[in-house]
């Protein structure tokens, strides 16, 4: 079955992030800002949980690892080694646009119902955030991503319902792998159900994402620019539906497999390509189960660079 489509003006998008921005000033002692479309939808976090505010990393990871709904407010930069985990019913999120992790990585592992939103994550060692081992409901949102040595965003082993938007990626060569190996088609396939939307992947260079064996997985209403080897890719079983994107100085926008992943299928619609070549396509998709709002591809780069990153929660 096909997700239903309304279209969404420029004006009434640009209202939508002028609503947002106010969000965010009233939300400065509260929980999650807004709530997740797409394959996410449904997700609440640590919901009206008492927020506990962080400055540290010792109170961090302690919040982190706490039993029960929890919502955890992360006040400044916070320097953490390695990947530490997050417990299930866990929002995390960033006091005002300076606040955020270094230095390591947010592990979503085997958990459920997580939020993690408006923090800045730079240097990680390995990772920014590795949600796997089949983790559910989650939804990362208005997040900004640069430096790190590995992933932004990785998605795998037969993790699901997961919607990542309104992130902003920059000075960082691999944005977000789902699905980790060719050879976990047993744990995978049926999985990795995930919506990428309003996203601005900036100057970055591949993985917008790169997919193995999700079908369908949603890309639909990102900004791509600069980008420097490929945007999306559809490897091993895979089936990607690519919507409304706007794609700019973008030489290979869609690839049909990767390295030595064999070519999965690919539907490219609606897109908007300026001073960049064209998706390369295959195939069909699994239809999109939701109903779902998408926006003109021509007015993407405005929407996104208005609303998406630190700062911008909508």
């Amino acid at each position: 079955m096909r997700g239903t489509i309304v279209r969404r003006s420029l004006a009434g998008a640009m209202a939508l992030a002028a609503a947002a921005a106010l969000a965010v000033t009233s939300a400065g002692n509260a929980a999650a800002v807004g709530t997740p479309t797409g394959f996410g939808a449904g997700t609440t976090g640590g919901g009206n949980a008492s927020p506990v505010t962080v400055s540290n990393s010792s109170a961090l990871l302690s919040a982190l690892r706490a039993s029960g709904p929890g919502v955890i407010r992360v006040s400044g930069m916070i320097s953490i080694s390695g990947m530490q985990d997050i417990g299930s019913n866990k929002t995390l999120i960033g006091v005002g646009s300076g606040s955020g992790i270094t230095g390591g990585g947010i592990d979503v592992d085997g958990v459920s119902n997580v939020i993690i939103q408006n923090l800045n994550f730079r240097d990680w060692a390995d990772d920014g955030i590795n949600v796997q081992d089949g983790s559910t409901r989650i939804w990362i949102d208005h997040n900004n991503f640069s430096n790190g040595y590995d992933g932004a965003v990785d998605i795998k082993r037969g993790s699901d319902y997961i919607t990542v938007s309104w992130n902003r990626f920059f000075d960082h060569d691999k944005a977000m792998l789902l699905g980790h190996s060719d050879g976990n088609g047993s744990q995978d396939r049926g999985h990795l159900r995930v919506s990428y939307h309003h996203n601005w992947f900036d100057g970055t260079t591949q993985r917008h994402p790169r997919v193995r064996f999700g079908n369908p997985v949603h890309v639909y209403n990102n900004y791509y620019d600069g980008v420097g080897d490929y945007g999306v890719a559809s490897t091993v079983e895979a089936g990607v539906l690519v919507e409304g994107n706007y794609f700019e100085n973008t030489d290979s926008p869609c690839e049909l497999g990767q390295g030595s992943s064999p070519a999965g299928n690919l539907v490219a619609r609606n897109n908007t390509f300026v001073s960049s070549g064209s998706c390369a396509v295959r195939g069909s998709v699994n239809g999109i189960p939701y109903s779902y709002s998408l926006d003109s591809s021509g007015s993407v780069k405005s929407i996104v660079t208005g609303g998406a990153g630190v700062g911008k929660v909508a």
